[in-house]
């Protein structure tokens, strides 16, 4: 079992450091060609007959880019496609929901307080979600409801809104989110695989056989491509929101979510303004300083409201640790810790499949309880990050004590 667990800890460092360096290349070809396509002077008269053209200086040397709106006369030699980023992006994300949601789902997947299901139920629902949530977006866009590309981006939203609730209602918080960011990033790379790409293939396959490629493709592949733009960055935000637990573990863990996609569209307008030369909208930001302020705001919200219960004064161990182990509340937070959490935080870790202490975190002794207060106060006590999923059964007043007792160390 140790070298088994060993085994998976690598495969999953290795999965997402491939997924890192696949989605920097994606985003960032991605970036760059909506940049490069809202900049083009349009203005020119252009003997080539291309619609648009760019000079750009980079690395020592001077880039002339012309943009054809369907395709040019005849087939270029030498042409490069822009997909493969895509691909291994969405492929390896796939392999770290497997690595650490669908093998670790009684950890990760499945909290029993949210809603008690098999852990194979969760998986079937993981997937489908994926599989129907791009088949239901598909169809949306072409019908004649897509038409209107700000109605469509509307109504997406309001759709996106009412699964950010209902994924909070089946996953743990942490899951519910990623699997938000899985469902968005599939959405965004089977655009690359079943929309843009074949799209392209068409034109290309009419210029070889000498026919006029039809216009439509290259609208609608613009169509995705543009909707692709606007959820980068909620994405990325809800990939890395695993890692924050003010992010995904609290009672508006939903509501944050939400929040995060109107956020990637106010520093996508910025940006995409700017790049069209269009004026500079500064107003954007202020959106988004406001927008983070009330995710800041929703996050520590169970601090305030949280009902907490009085506890005696305790004593102190230690003088480094004497701030923490004196305040009030202590040996309750004491007792709740190792009964909560040392089978995991300890030297030699009682749960099946965990080989050390995760992140090295020991929570054995008072000193070591003192030591890692904030860390305790943000993931088990205003957060229920910890335990993953609750599997030891961590109750409210264990987390009330634990914010009281934070509380009463850094007030007094």
């Amino acid at each position: 079992m140790l070298e088994l667990a060993l085994a998976t800890e690598w495969a999953q460092f290795a999965m997402r450091w491939l997924h890192v360096i696949t989605a920097i290349a994606w985003i960032g070809s991605s970036f760059y060609f909506i940049a490069l396509d809202l900049g083009l002077h349009r203005d020119r008269n252009l003997a080539s007959g291309a619609d648009g053209e760019e000079w750009q200086v980079h690395g020592g040397g001077f880039y002339h880019l012309q943009k054809y709106l369907v395709a040019p006369a005849h087939m270029p030699e030498g042409l490069v496609w822009f997909k493969w980023e895509s691909y291994t992006t969405w492929l390896s994300g796939f392999g770290m929901l497997f690595l650490v949601y669908y093998l670790g789902a009684d950890l990760y997947l499945i909290d029993p307080a949210i809603l008690d299901i098999p852990v194979w139920a969760g998986i079937v629902i993981s997937l489908l979600s994926l599989s129907v949530g791009w088949l239901a977006y598909d169809a949306i866009c072409k019908s004649r409801f897509g038409n209107d590309n700000t109605r469509l981006m509307l109504f997406l939203y309001v759709v996106l809104v009412v699964l950010a609730w209902a994924f909070t209602h089946v996953f743990s918080g942490r899951a519910a989110l990623l699997h938000l960011g899985a469902l968005t990033a599939t959405i965004m790379s089977a655009n690359v695989f079943f929309v843009i790409i074949p799209n392209q293939k068409i034109v290309v396959a009419d210029l070889q056989a000498g026919r006029v490629p039809d216009a439509k493709y290259g609208k609608t592949a613009k169509q995705r491509s543009t909707h692709n733009n606007y959820l980068t960055l909620p994405v990325l935000f809800l990939m890395l929101s695993n890692h924050y637990p003010l992010a995904f573990a609290t009672e508006y863990n939903w509501i944050i979510a939400s929040l995060v996609f109107l956020m990637g569209v106010t520093i996508r307008h910025y940006f995409n303004t700017i790049h069209a030369r269009k004026g500079n909208p500064r107003w954007t930001w202020a959106a988004t300083v406001a927008l983070f302020l009330v995710i800041m705001a929703l996050s520590v919200a169970p601090l305030y409201l949280a009902d907490e219960p009085d506890y005696p004064e305790e004593s102190a161990l230690t003088p480094a640790e004497q701030k923490f182990v004196q305040a009030d509340g202590f040996d309750d937070v004491y007792n709740a810790v190792l009964g909560r959490c040392s089978m995991c935080h300890s030297s030699y870790p009682g749960w099946e499949g965990i080989a050390h202490a995760p992140k090295g975190v020991m929570l054995e002794t008072e000193g070591q309880i003192a030591r890692r207060a904030k860390e305790i106060f943000l993931q088990a006590g205003i957060s229920h990050a910890m335990p993953p999923a609750n599997v030891s059964y961590m109750e409210p007043e264990e987390r009330a004590a634990i914010i009281r007792w934070y509380k009463a160390a850094i007030e007094g």
